[in-house]
């Protein structure tokens, strides 16, 4: 059946009316498409009039079947259907419409004189939002429309809300591809400072290991070679996590970077042609100095850093906050080096005693962070340098990166999971026994 839109057809007010006014409540609600399905002509009249008095456009049908129809074609938002019709009911009608892919919800009102509960029932589980008596009152049908219409306006509402989270949701997405693009590159930076893993020197092999517990960490390795007989090393971890931590020891790593002395603050000038390595104290004097002097930043520091002079084997060390570093001999037996010391950053005035050591063939010496020894397993339980000694002596038949890569392997079985709390380091020296 065709779609036909009503004028405006004057009929008697309903009781409560305000004159010819559209809007009589001062909702300024937009005129809603309503669909009038009845098989009675004469009934399908009288109500579209009433509609058209009250400011909504209106359409009619015959039957269920050409309800449908216009119901695909039109955005129809509220239906008032006869229940018992010809061919497709009113309740047939409704639980098709429900089924209909629509933009927006529909208001389903369904007329009828059943009165039975089962009934009522019947039709709320098909999706009738509501029932109105025959023959119909124009009052309750005005304040059911009205009631009909807050839900609507609700339900338009949401969507707008929605739509707006939506597109909120798609610039956040948009801002968190491009950061995760700029954090992948800053760790593909960060992992290329440490670009030797392995070195040898003489009879020595040093092998490092950095996993940051996100993107990008605070801790850092590395190995400062002047070219001599001798060779530093250093770990260095700064509090906290994430890209703060990761650029202030970006900028902690340049003072130990480079060839020049007064660049790089571990070196110290050319003796007989060759540069050479400040005693570790003074370099973690001038690091403090650094932090405290010329950095405006809450972050502090923890650092060991080591000589190792290759002919002889032997090692200066400054623990400044740093774990303890854990020499391992040839036999197993594995002992914790050092005094803790202070953190760097904190106080201007800090003295930092040296250890001495010596490596003979078969010993290392495992420099890590509290990454390793902070482990904590399900039970919030920490490795610990018992655990950590239990661990190396586990692994002793391995050398250089095996070693560090099985350390690593049981560190993921305790904290039952490959991806830690904390950022993960460590500078392994050895000698290995010559073959």
């Amino acid at each position: 059946m065709a779609a036909a839109v009503l004028p405006d057809v004057r009929i008697p007010r309903p009781e409560g009316s305000r004159g010819d006014a559209i809007d009589p409540d001062g909702w300024g609600h937009r005129q809603r498409l309503v669909l009038v399905v009845d098989d009675s002509r004469a009934q399908r009249r009288v109500l579209a009039a009433s509609l058209a008095r009250w400011g909504y456009r209106v359409i009619e049908a015959a039957s269920g079947e050409s309800a449908l129809r216009i119901c695909a074609e039109q955005p129809v938002e509220i239906v008032l259907s006869d229940w018992m019709m010809p061919g497709m009911d009113g309740l047939e009608l409704c639980r098709r419409f429900r089924a209909m892919a629509r933009e927006g919800y529909g208001y389903f009102v369904l007329l009828t004189s059943r009165k039975s509960t089962d009934e009522i029932a019947e039709g709320f589980a098909v999706g009738a939002d509501d029932f109105l008596g025959k023959p119909v009152n124009l009052n309750e049908l005005r304040a059911r429309l009205r009631a009909g219409e807050r839900i609507l306006r609700m339900e338009e509402e949401l969507q707008a809300r929605n739509q707006a989270l939506r597109a909120a949701l798609s610039r956040v997405q948009a801002m968190n591809a491009v950061l995760e693009r700029d954090l992948g590159e800053a760790r593909a930076l960060q992992q290329a400072l440490v670009r030797d893993r392995s070195l040898e020197f003489g009879a020595f092999e040093v092998n490092l290991l950095l996993q940051p517990s996100g993107y990008v960490g605070g801790d850092m390795v590395g190995v400062i070679d002047p070219g001599g007989d001798s060779v530093g090393v250093y770990a260095v971890d700064v509090s906290g996590h994430g890209i703060a931590s990761a650029l202030m020891t970006a900028r902690l790593v340049s003072y130990l970077s480079g060839e020049i002395p007064g660049h790089n603050i571990a070196l110290a000038g050319r003796r007989g042609g060759a540069l050479r390595l400040r005693p570790p104290e003074e370099v973690a004097g001038a690091l403090n100095t650094i932090l405290i002097e010329e950095t405006a930043s809450d972050h502090y520091c923890t650092l060991l850093f080591a000589t190792l002079h290759v002919p002889s084997g032997h090692m200066r060390l400054v623990q400044a906050g740093h774990p303890h570093p854990m020499l391992m001999r040839a036999g197993g037996e594995v002992v914790p080096l050092g005094e803790g010391g202070l953190p760097l950053g904190l106080f201007a005035e800090v003295c930092h005693e040296a250890v001495e050591l010596s490596l003979g063939p078969g010993d290392r010496l495992l420099i890590c962070s509290d990454g390793i020894t902070e482990c904590g397993d399900a039970s919030g339980a920490l490795l610990g340098e018992e655990g950590l000694a239990t661990m190396m002596q586990a692994q002793r038949h391995l050398h250089g990166a095996r070693f560090l890569e099985a350390l690593l392997w049981q560190l993921e079985l305790k904290a039952g999971r490959n991806e830690f709390d904390d950022d993960v380091s460590a500078v392994l020296v050895e000698r290995p026994i010559p073959a």
